[in-house]
């Protein structure tokens, strides 16, 4: 009877004489919930593997339908690719196997088995969630700390087929914090003088932009956009080119006004603190007072 593995209950009356009874308990519950936890993210690995393995696999076979590149090391790669695929489906289905056969408890058995409808269409994109802005700055603050590294190797990368096959292989990268961590570190360069490498990382910026927006027009996954993006960037009318180097030159010139403005105020503050330090009985400054004397 299926009813006959399902795991001891923390009611059951299975205890040790030498065991405080609820401690024992306790300690059967945790370890139950880390077995579960750690099968849920040796699934969530697996999905985001499953991700990468799609991206690279569909970006290799349009490379090899406009031949782009040696052909001979593009199905290469291909064969590798799939053979990845395979692989990563032997290792979901040794997971599958270990789920089914571990036993029913009380936190899997009253699951409910229907929580809503599913209806098969195209994937639509996340809406936009209900945060304040102290729980946007602590999100972009762990963003930054997961892929600060990766955002600017991307920041970094000058052809688009380079750009289109790296945010394949990291998915994670295409959303509006890489986009706002860009536009941070082109107004940084800026300030700090570096004008060709501030042009540069503001093109990319601008090109996780128009992902974004791309993918907000047809509501979709930001992630579904970026191979179709590359590939219309670089094969667009010569009007539309016209229109994003436009959108790049006019973000440019936002970036230098907003680095001026930045250097001005830091440069007041700075005066400000001088002041203060200068600061004499009564609340005066001596500079002022001299300027003052006849």
């Amino acid at each position: 009877s299926k009813w006959k593995n399902i795991e001891i209950s923390d009611d059951e009356d299975d205890t040790h004489p030498n065991i405080d009874t609820p401690s024992l308990f306790r300690w059967r519950h945790q370890a139950r919930v880390e077995r579960m936890e750690e099968m849920d993210k040796e699934k969530e690995e697996m999905k985001k593997k499953r991700q990468s393995i799609q991206a690279r696999l569909l970006d290799v076979k349009e490379r090899i339908g406009k031949k782009d590149g040696d052909e001979a090391a593009l199905k290469k790669e291909l064969e590798k690719i799939e053979n990845e695929g395979k692989e990563l489906d032997r290792i979901e289905n040794d997971i599958l196997k270990k789920e089914k056969k571990t036993p029913w408890n009380v936190d899997t058995i009253s699951k409910p088995g229907f929580e809503k409808t599913v209806i098969n269409k195209k994937a639509g994109r996340k809406p936009d969630e209900n945060l304040s802005e102290e729980e946007r700055e602590q999100r972009m603050k762990q963003f930054v700390k997961e892929n600060e590294k990766l955002c600017k190797q991307y920041g970094m990368l000058r052809k688009y087929d380079d750009s289109k096959r790296f945010l394949q292989e990291h998915l994670q990268l295409v959303c509006d914090e890489t986009a706002n961590y860009l536009v941070i570190w082109s107004i940084n360069l800026e300030m700090e003088e570096k004008h060709e490498l501030m042009a540069h990382v503001a093109h990319q910026c601008i090109c996780m932009q128009y992902i974004l927006e791309l993918a907000k027009q047809l509501d979709v996954d930001p992630r579904a956009c970026v191979s179709s993006f590359f590939s219309k960037i670089q094969s667009c009318l010569p009007e539309y080119r016209q229109q994003f180097e436009s959108e790049i030159k006019g973000f440019k010139e936002r970036i230098q006004k907003r680095a001026q403005e930045k250097i001005a105020e830091a440069v007041a503050q700075a005066e400000e603190e001088d002041r203060q330090e200068r600061m004499g009985p009564g609340g005066l400054d001596p500079a002022d007072v001299f300027e003052s004397l006849p």
